[in-house]
């Protein structure tokens, strides 16, 4: 598997068909959520244990696209402000 930036996925000893992994911070080793198979959607998806979170892959690039855009205006802004001195 692919070594990521900022998450560290650790995968759980087998208990059911499925592979879970913990979902880890690698700055702060901190949980944040598990990645499983979620039968309803018949995929696997991230979970927020406690709230009843539950993303798949689309609603990650969802969330990363609305940011992206949200820096691109903010970056805009900036560029405009200075531009305006």
């Amino acid at each position: 598997m692919n070594e990521y930036k900022y998450l560290d996925f650790v995968e759980c000893k087998p208990k059911a068909k499925t592979k879970v992994f913990n979902v880890r911070s690698r700055f702060t080793g901190d949980y944040l959520g598990c990645v499983k198979w979620y039968g309803p959607w018949r995929k696997y998806c991230y979970f927020i244990d406690g709230i009843g979170l539950v993303f798949d892959s689309g609603c990650l690039a969802d969330i990363q696209d609305f940011l992206n855009e949200l820096m691109a205006e903010r970056k805009e802004k900036q560029i405009e402000q200075k531009s305006s001195r």
